[in-house]
């Protein structure tokens, strides 16, 4: 079993600051790892455009086993009301890209998992445009019991790029939420 110290996080949020290009997935999943070991806090996942990579890279830390209680793949639409309760009146007003079905799918991930966080993503990767929606348009959000922040994404580049854009930033979102219920002084 992987054990971290306080030090493994301040040694993984340097390597973060002092990256020369843009942090890394893994990087950051580490961060991520680290900092819900670390607080005892679990994670889950609700994805739909990512299409179940944010939980791989979440999986693909040591010790991610520790955190990590599992996740939801959504890509259908009515997977998003059967497995997550998604509402299908809130996707029939704003649609399933958008900001209210994002934060639906997080906090539909809390109930089904059980865990302290989740991380919800809905949009299109492309190649084409969906239900009026542009390539790159991308919905995420990060929700515990007591708070969902959301944020709308406009990425750019290949299906391939869009679906790691998307990935870098949810966890970059979760580790945020995450850091400050670690007490690194007295780790």
């Amino acid at each position: 079993m992987t054990e971290y110290t306080a030090g493994d996080l301040t040694a993984a949020l340097e390597a973060l600051a002092d990256s020369t290009l843009a942090a890394t997935e893994f990087e950051v999943a580490r961060a991520v790892v680290i900092a819900a070991t670390l607080s005892g806090r679990s994670v889950a996942t609700a994805e739909s455009v990512t299409g179940g990579l944010i939980s791989a890279t979440l999986a693909s830390v040591p010790g991610a086993s520790i955190i990590l209680r599992g996740g939801v793949i959504a890509y259908a639409t009515e997977l998003k009301t059967s497995l997550l309760a998604v509402p299908a009146d809130l996707i029939g007003r704003f649609g399933v890209i958008s900001t209210p079905v994002a934060e639906a799918m997080a906090r539909g991930a809390l109930a089904a998992t059980g865990a302290d966080f989740t991380v919800a993503a809905t949009g299109v990767a492309g190649p084409d445009p969906q239900d009026g929606h542009p390539v790159g348009e991308v919905h995420v959000a990060v929700a515990s019991a007591q708070s969902v922040r959301t944020h709308q994404l406009t990425l750019a580049g290949s299906r391939d790029d869009i679906r790691h854009g998307t990935v870098l930033v949810v966890l970059g979102m979760l580790l945020d939420a995450l850091l400050p219920l670690v007490d690194i002084a007295h780790e």
